[in-house]
């Protein structure tokens, strides 16, 4: 279909990358605990849109250049740590219910879910690798085989996002009658997040 080579195995793997903890699972969980339903779906919308850039930038071979200049490479990579780092430390020293990291207002969510996608570098050279995965050589159509690639890639991305946003909304609510709980989580939100941000400063 549309040049895309064992398109149920596509979708499969897909659904199993978006499964995979990462910033932007806590991205997800953290801006529906704070502003609810449209928070967390503002946010998924950031992850779509922040995933379609990269992908449409390994597309255009900034996965190429990116390798041609490791210094490039790099210099993105200790920035999307860095912010990552800092949205974790300001969750961690946020005085109880006074969590600065997400604001309130849908747009700020989205800008920070598409922030956190865009400032990690890796990920197009993973698109770069992993769509050849899936093109058929033999009913290729260019451009347009690209872009269902990347439709499929939001439309399971918006399922997925509604399910984590319905799913920790649900929880949220009664996580709420227990503020010990709540402050606990927070926390545990920050050191992951400042993990994640160690972690992609130090892959190669």
């Amino acid at each position: 279909m549309f040049g895309i080579a064992d398109h149920g195995a596509f979708v499969a793997a897909i659904v199993l990358f978006l499964a995979i903890p990462g910033p932007g699972n806590l991205a997800l969980i953290t801006s529906t605990g704070k502003g609810g339903i449209r928070g967390g779906m503002a946010a998924t919308f950031g992850v779509i849109a922040g995933d379609q850039v990269l992908m449409w930038m390994a597309v255009a071979g900034v996965a190429a250049l990116l390798a041609a200049y490791p210094a490039a490479f790099s210099f993105v990579q200790w920035a999307g740590a860095a912010y990552l780092a800092w949205l974790g430390f300001r969750l961690l020293t946020a005085k109880p219910g006074g969590a600065p990291v997400l604001n309130i207002r849908p747009r700020q969510f989205f800008q920070q879910a598409v922030t956190i996608t865009l400032l990690n570098p890796k990920a197009i050279v993973f698109y770069m690798a992993f769509f050849p995965l899936f093109v058929d050589p033999a009913h290729h159509q260019g451009l347009l085989t690209f872009g269902a690639m990347a439709a499929t890639i939001a439309f399971l991305t918006l399922l997925y996002g509604l399910a984590v946003v319905l799913l920790t909304h649900f929880l949220a609510e009664r996580v709420r009658a227990s503020p010990v709980i709540g402050r606990t989580l927070e926390k545990l939100a920050g050191v992951f997040l400042i993990g994640f941000g160690i972690k992609l400063a130090l892959s190669k």
